[in-house]
């Protein structure tokens, strides 16, 4: 009281004044934002951790699959080229086996596009709660 019979206002003197809301509520939203921001960004990191290691899983299986697929793929179009072999020139035969692969290959890649398109971003849920955090936000301001 001293110091604001002496013209200081305790506010720019460093001392808060208790009895003011928007100081408080300033201190409360700001406190709330930064609460809010850490528990989003550790939900974000929980989620895509969790991704993560479920798409190493996908991804390794994919790959050991990949792999044998492909030797399998290239003794059936070896075995495949000398049956025709039998019956037209070699070179015809073999073209014959790779022209079919080649259409094979083209269809799933477009298939594959398609699906692609398909796909959900990642970390949906982050995605949502920052939404409705963007709407709790502008209530608050309102």
């Amino acid at each position: 009281m001293a110091e604001v019979q002496r013209g200081v206002d305790p506010r720019i003197a460093g001392q808060p004044d208790a009895q003011d809301p928007l100081a408080e509520l300033l201190r409360t939203a700001t406190s709330d934002m930064s609460t809010l921001f850490r528990q989003e960004l550790q939900l974000a990191k929980v989620e895509l951790k969790e991704d993560g290691r479920k798409a190493g899983k996908v991804a390794g299986m994919f790959g050991a699959a990949a792999v044998t697929g492909h030797l399998a793929l290239i003794f059936v179009s070896l075995a495949l080229a000398w049956l025709f072999d039998q019956f037209m020139p070699r070179a015809l035969a073999f073209l014959i086996v790779g022209v079919i692969y080649g259409i094979v290959a083209a269809v799933l890649f477009m298939r594959g596009r398609e699906q692609a398109k398909q796909l959900a971003p990642p970390a949906q849920q982050t995605v949502e709660t920052l939404k409705e955090d963007v709407q709790w936000a502008k209530q608050q301001t309102n």
